[in-house]
């Protein structure tokens, strides 16, 4: 199978190079300028659990030109727009798009490039890090549900867990897998932009009372407005999950952390608790702390003159 990765850092790379070593065709594809170099003349290098070196090819999207059967999304949520216009040229009617982005909401953009019964909308809880331009760390394991968003697709939808699965990626098809994104969201949603506001680990926020009054207010928001969009969600259950996952990642400064405090990067709050925010106006629910957080995560990004 011919598969692009559009978008290709930490996650992008990781499927990428567990795909091309169960011997698929993979192009990786991205923007950035110093990580595609390094690739191309070094190749991409894994750490972590294991050691190795592989020559993928890499190039910026718009220079892909060969029909892909099958491209996996890993892009920033802001940039997927761009990128699905920069790779019009390398969909046909029979390519199958696999959107494993962060967040709410990607498949009403989606929609606007691909034809319904090609779009797969998965979560995965696999991890990995950027260390430098070409360098991916690589540790623990993980796991993928995905569902054709038209459920005519399921068949082709279960040819591509198969490709998949070969490269040990864990997925399992899920006729129902909206309940999952928004968990995932939700669990960023409580961690990310919190611990990026209080400049924490999840951790440190978690062992504050006052942060766990947030925590369990932001939950009971995501709960309200998803179920209003016909999504069935538990509130215990998503409450015992966040929860755990606050446990098992204590030590770590989510993702939204790093790119706004670390390395002062746009984030993608509007795609997490922006979403519900948006979502809740519409259907006239409150969500008065995802409209704080949001604003509140704005105004970082103003001060520190990264949003446009």
């Amino acid at each position: 199978m011919f598969i692009y990765i559009a978008g290709s850092g930490a996650m992008g790379c990781r499927f990428g190079y567990q795909l091309y070593k169960a011997g698929q065709e993979v192009v990786l594809l991205d923007m950035w300028e110093d990580h595609i170099k390094a690739i191309q003349e070094n190749g991409l290098k894994i750490i972590g659990d294991q050691e190795d070196c592989v020559h993928i090819p890499i190039m910026r999207p718009e220079e892909a030109s060969r029909k892909a059967d099958l491209v996996i999304l890993f892009t920033k949520a802001m940039q997927l727009p761009d990128m699905l216009e920069k790779i019009r040229q390398v969909i046909d009617q029979d390519t199958k798009v696999l959107c494993l982005l962060n967040g709410l909401g990607h498949e009403d953009v989606i929609k606007k490039y691909i034809p319904e019964h090609n779009i797969l909308m998965g979560v995965t809880v696999w991890t990995a890090g950027l260390k430098t331009p070409g360098t991916v760390l690589l540790t623990s394991t993980g796991a993928v549900n995905l569902q054709s968003i038209d459920p005519k697709g399921e068949g082709e939808a279960l040819k591509i867990v198969e490709v998949l699965n070969k490269a040990n990626l864990n997925v399992t098809y899920d006729a129902d897998v909206l309940p999952s994104i928004w968990r995932k969201a939700c669990v960023n949603g409580t961690m990310n932009s919190t611990c990026a506001l209080e400049d924490c680990t999840i951790g440190e926020f978690f062992a504050s009372e006052a942060g766990l009054r947030i925590v369990h207010s932001i939950i009971h928001e995501f709960v309200m407005v998803g179920e209003a969009t016909g999504v069935k969600l538990d509130e215990q259950a998503i409450t015992d999950y966040v929860m755990h996952t606050s446990v098992v990642a204590g030590s770590h400064y989510p993702s939204m952390h790093q790119d706004l405090i670390q390395n002062h990067r746009l984030t993608e709050i509007d795609y997490i608790n922006g979403a519900v925010a948006k979502k809740g106006d519409l259907l006239n629910i409150p969500t008065p702390y995802c409209h704080m957080i949001t604003d509140l995560i704005h105004a970082k990004e103003d001060i520190l003159k990264i949003r446009k």
